[in-house]
């Protein structure tokens, strides 16, 4: 197979915004493709970089996938779903439903037909590229690990339960918010999206301190 040339000098003259661009349009592109369909012709034609400015950055496919992973899909989940949790005098429990609430208000059904890209990839990738595998756990583990320390403090300050297991109810909220979605969209069903949110909300609310 002929090498593909790495991008000439000058013809990169912003290497961060070219990188960005490529990340933002591969994101895009897995989330409506799925990785293994992913197109990165189409990829090139939507941002004009070169195939050699491409492949400077992201030696391969692959790499261009982690890198996705990694800088696109994990700050992105960090921000909607894990920096809200942070502030230490947040109750955890509204914390929760206020991102609850805003999520599901502000996804259409074009997004809603699409799904988690994270859950999408791990269902197609996880199986097949331990490289995908890992770094889709490890997102997930620190959105787990967000809710279960939100949910401690929660309890030292006494607004939840003492008696609610933080590491499980973790584990079930984020499960229970991947099934949402990925039940709303195989019925292309808002509907449905608000109706599944509703008895995930009932349920934090049953978690806090009757105390």
């Amino acid at each position: 197979m002929a090498m593909i040339p790495s991008a000439k000098p000058g013809e990169d003259k912003n290497p961060l915004e070219t990188r960005r661009l490529l990340l933002e349009a591969a994101a895009r592109e897995i989330h409506m493709h799925g990785f293994q369909a992913a197109s990165l012709s189409r990829i090139l034609s939507e941002t004009g970089v070169t195939k050699g400015a491409l492949y400077y950055h992201f030696p391969s496919k692959l790499d261009l996938g982690y890198a996705v992973v990694d800088e696109y899909f994990g700050p992105t989940l960090h921000h909607a779903w894990i920096d809200p949790l942070q502030q230490p005098d947040t109750d955890p429990v509204q914390a929760l439903i206020e991102v609850i609430r805003k999520t599901g208000n502000r996804m259409t059904i074009a997004e809603l037909s699409l799904g988690c890209p994270v859950n999408n990839l791990a269902l197609e990738m996880s199986p097949v590229d331990a490289g995908f595998r890992e770094r889709l756990e490890q997102l997930l583990d620190e959105w787990r690990a967000a809710i279960a320390a939100a949910l401690e403090r929660g309890r030292d300050f006494g607004s939840v339960s003492p008696a609610v297991d933080v590491n499980s109810v973790a584990a079930f909220i984020v499960a229970s918010l991947e099934g949402c979605v990925g039940m709303a969209k195989n019925a292309q069903s808002r509907k449905l999206l608000v109706a599944c949110g509703k008895g995930l909300i009932d349920y934090l609310q049953s978690l806090r301190s009757r105390g």
